[in-house]
């Protein structure tokens, strides 16, 4: 079965980074793509980046371009979200989601889940 493990949460300051990794098994991901979404207290879960595992293109909401990159291992099945000049709106539960073929930004076409890591930027 899909599993999706996210790791690499934490505190930074405002200014800081921090690398989230997402372990990847279950499957092949080669047709997917793989998405980063992050969840603030009391608000729906937001798209935050994507790549495609096959082609390696990648997207990401308007708010984390040029601060935030994603990228992937094919060697250790892993996704990456490297996040550069944290702000304290970056604060949340960030997650792992997986879906066939098409990219989407929107939460609800995606198929596979990790539980989530919690990411707290102190201003």
């Amino acid at each position: 079965q899909v599993r999706l493990v996210e790791s690499g949460g934490g505190l930074v300051q405002a200014g800081g980074s921090l690398r989230l990794s997402c372990a990847a098994s279950g499957r092949s991901f080669n047709g997917y793509y793989m998405g980063w979404f992050r969840q603030a207290p009391g608000k729906e879960p937001d798209f935050v980046a994507a790549i495609s595992w096959s082609i390696g293109n990648t997207y990401y909401a308007d708010s984390v371009k040029g601060r935030f990159t994603i990228s992937r291992d094919a060697a250790s099945n892993t996704v990456y979200l490297q996040m550069n000049s944290l702000k304290s709106e970056d604060t949340a539960l960030y997650f792992c989601a997986a879906r066939w073929l098409h990219y989407s930004a929107s939460k609800s076409s995606y198929d596979y889940w990790g539980q989530g890591t919690q990411v707290t930027v102190s201003s």
